[in-house]
C-alpha cells in the first residue's frame, strides 16, 4: 500500500512540474527524415546561424527517436557527427536531464531535455548542448562547431 501511495505522489509531483504550454520554439514535424552516414553517425549538411540552437533550452536540438525505440542512440549519432571549431575531436558526457515539457510523443505526456557537455583539446570552457529526443526538427551543426571529417 505504501508503494502505491509513493508512486501516486511521485506522479503528481512530476506532472505538476510540467507546464501545459511548451516553451520549445524550434519543433518542425515536417523536418526531413534523419539519415545515417554509418550506424553510429548522422549525416548533417546544414550549419545553424542561430547562436541559440542547441545552447538554449528553448531551442534544443530535436532528434526524434521514435523509429529506433532506443532513447540513447540518436543523441550519440548526432554528437558523433560533430567536431570542435577547428575540426578537433570532441568527447561528450551526458550531465543530466532537465526542463520538463509537454509532448504527445511520450507515454507520460511529458518529456525531458538531455544536457550534454562537449570537450576538445585546447578548449577554454566546455560547451553545453540541449538535446530533445521527443520532437522532430532539422538537424544542424550548432554555431561554433564543425562536422567531423571522415
Amino acid at each position: 500500500m505504501k508503494k502505491i501511495v509513493s508512486i501516486i505522489a511521485l506522479l503528481l509531483i512530476v506532472t505538476s512540474c510540467v507546464s501545459t504550454q511548451s516553451t520549445i520554439k524550434n519543433v518542425d514535424d515536417n523536418a526531413p527524415t534523419l539519415k545515417l552516414l554509418d550506424y553510429n553517425t548522422f549525416a548533417i549538411t546544414e550549419y545553424s546561424k542561430d547562436k541559440k540552437y542547441g545552447y538554449d533550452k528553448d531551442y534544443p536540438i530535436n532528434i526524434f527517436y521514435g523509429g529506433t525505440k532506443n532513447e540513447t542512440i540518436n543523441p550519440q549519432r548526432f554528437l558523433n557527427a560533430l567536431a570542435g571549431p577547428n575540426g578537433e575531436k570532441i568527447t561528450f558526457t551526458k550531465l543530466e536531464s532537465c526542463c520538463p515539457f509537454p509532448t504527445k510523443r511520450s507515454e507520460m505526456g511529458a518529456g525531458l531535455l538531455d544536457v550534454y557537455e562537449l570537450k576538445w583539446e585546447g578548449q577554454r570552457n566546455p560547451v553545453t548542448l540541449y538535446l530533445n529526443i521527443y520532437e522532430k526538427g532539422v538537424l544542424m551543426v550548432p554555431f561554433g562547431l564543425t562536422l567531423k571529417k571522415n
